[in-house]
């Protein structure tokens, strides 16, 4: 199972040929190198600038987060939380095994020109499932980890809103409708619509796996045959979001 998943550089060929980005997916105890990598032997998550180190350092995936480890001498890498207000870690020179904590997160390292910079995703964290002390053997893993405090959980609770308040109701919003719902929010002040088709593809694609599969195109899944629709309908029919996470919603205008 995939518990970790790069997003490789737009820079990298597998990114360009595409026209979208190549992801490179890992299961637990898998490592992948990053940087210029070296004649005959490129690494799999390849940076081309060149002042990031030709074996800069390496991306290890565990049961549900992912480590970093720096194979600098010299420079320090910055790891962000894309989902925090400027959360992040620094992961000094030589440290090995470095573990990440968040879901959506960019890796940084000092180059020539802009930061050399590729995300990490570690969708499948784990929740208690009522079996703690239970006899042992391999634990159960939830089919739909979903984190409450995520922005990808405000726009799926924005897609449900008008169902959980009216189950007659009969349309889903678009993305324009969900940015206008959540702007308020101080956390969704620069949210997009490009944004939230991005966190659907998310939701789509990795967290609630309505369409699986390496050759599928996230973004003509999410958008084509009604899938906002059916993940809608799938959020619902699990109780993946209740009335009471309508809270973390901003106060509806009264007309």
């Amino acid at each position: 199972m995939d518990t970790v998943i790069v997003q490789l550089p737009e820079s990298c060929p597998e990114s360009a040929s595409g026209g979208r980005p190549a992801l490179l997916r890992m299961g637990p105890g898998e490592a992948a190198l990053f940087g210029r990598g070296e004649p005959g032997r490129p690494v799999a998550i390849p940076l081309a600038d060149q002042g990031v180190s030709r074996r800069a350092g390496e991306v290890t995936a565990a049961e549900d987060y992912w480590r970093l480890s720096n194979f600098s001498t010299s420079a320090t890498y910055v790891v962000e939380n894309l989902e925090g207000a400027g959360e992040h870690v620094k992961v000094a020179p030589g440290r090995l095994g470095a573990p990440v904590p968040f879901e959506f997160s960019r890796v940084l390292l000092p180059a020539l020109g802009e930061p050399a910079a590729f995300k990490v995703f570690a969708p499948q964290h784990a929740y208690l499932d009522g079996e703690f002390g239970g006899g042992g053997g391999e634990r159960t893993v939830s089919p739909f980890a979903l984190d409450p405090t995520s922005k990808y959980f405000l726009v799926l609770l924005a897609l449900c809103e008008p169902r959980l308040r009216s189950p007659s109701a009969a349309a889903v919003p678009g993305a324009t409708e969900v940015v206008a719902r959540l702007r308020a929010l101080p956390s969704c002040r620069g949210l997009t619509r490009s944004a939230v088709n991005y966190h659907i593809d998310y939701l789509v694609v990795t967290k609630l796996r309505l369409r699986e599969g390496p050759d599928d195109d996230p973004a003509a899944v999410a958008r084509t045959g009604g899938k906002r629709e059916e993940l809608v309908a799938l959020a619902l029919r699990f109780d993946l979001v209740r009335e009471e996470h309508l809270a973390l919603l901003p106060p509806r205008r009264s007309c």
